[in-house]
């Protein structure tokens, strides 16, 4: 059976499951740039902190 068949057998996905599938696709990346976010943002205050630390990079 190809994959658009089985597809169709399947049926549609409920509402809970769609959003299961939205989350499971998307989260990981919403996650890794939150992180990048706020290590970037603790990075600049470090920075502002003690400028003389841009020597030692």
């Amino acid at each position: 059976m190809s994959a658009p068949v089985v597809a169709l057998h399947l049926g549609s996905l409920h509402p809970h499951e769609q959003l299961l599938t939205l989350v499971l696709a998307f989260g990981p990346f919403l996650v890794l740039g939150g992180v990048i976010w706020h290590r970037r943002r603790q990075d600049a205050v470090a920075d502002e902190a003690d400028p003389g630390s841009q020597a030692d990079r």
